[in-house]
């Protein structure tokens, strides 16, 4: 039997690299499932158009993740649509990398716009839906534990605030037996973070596994987190990092 059976998921961020294996894993386990994505309307058609060819349920809806009103517009339709959201992944995220003394105010705005804010705007806009035993899951990095190296300091800022968060939450929401947790992946092989990158190498010496990690690795573990397999863990930092962080 399917794990999501007649549940409803919305993804942020779903037409691309991670985000999209999320969205095909959790059709794939049965579960109806809305995706947000800010640009690529023709990356987006093209996972809705593979998941109702295998026979899932699969919405696509144009929202930045920057700008508040569209992402709990993304949040308030899916409500509208599916009567509910059991299971709410914060995927979308952005990587803004310089020397720090070339940083501006507005890359500070921009990064936590989209890697803090829009987290805690979709989770407040979709526990107004959620059912008891719903599942809020924000997709982090390890470097919220661990800066790998210069010129990432805004967005290990980021990634730790949402640790915070997610404690916090986690205590807010027990009562109604809705876990919160926060998946750190470390390198995984995407259009953002090549494994051919310059700076690939370098870090295939920091890892314990040799090589860097798939999509695929972080949509089963999201899987996971989301069915009820997972039911008593909560407020809970769960790192794939290929042993970087060791």
């Amino acid at each position: 039997m399917k794990k999501l059976k007649d549940k409803v998921a919305l993804v942020t961020g779903g037409s691309r690299g991670i985000g999209a294996a999320i969205v095909k894993r959790l059709a794939a386990e049965g579960a109806k499932v809305v995706f947000t994505y800010a640009n690529s309307l023709e990356k987006a058609s093209a996972v809705v158009t593979e998941i109702e060819a295998a026979g899932g349920v699969a919405v696509a809806l144009k929202a930045s993740s920057a700008v508040p009103a569209e992402v709990t517009a993304a949040v308030d339709k899916t409500i509208a649509d599916f009567g509910k959201v059991d299971i709410l992944i914060n995927n979308a995220g952005i990587y803004v990398g310089k020397a720090f003394t070339e940083h501006t105010l507005e890359d500070y705005n921009e990064i936590m716009a989209v890697n803090v804010q829009a987290v805690f705007v979709a989770a407040l806009a979709s526990v107004k839906g959620m059912p008891e035993g719903g599942r809020i899951i924000t997709i982090g990095s390890n470097m919220g534990d661990n800066a790998v190296g210069p010129e990432t300091t805004l967005y290990t800022m980021s990634k730790s605030a949402l640790q915070g968060f997610t404690r916090g939450l986690a205590r807010d929401l027990g009562a109604r037996k809705i876990t919160v947790n926060l998946i750190q992946p470390g390198p995984i092989d995407t259009d953002m973070n090549p494994a051919n990158a310059p700076l690939a190498d370098f870090l295939r010496t920091r890892l314990a596994l040799p090589d860097y990690g798939a999509v695929e690795d972080i949509a089963a573990f999201v899987n996971f987190i989301a069915s009820d397999e997972s039911k008593y863990i909560t407020g809970s930092f769960l790192t794939i990092d290929g042993g970087l962080n060791a």
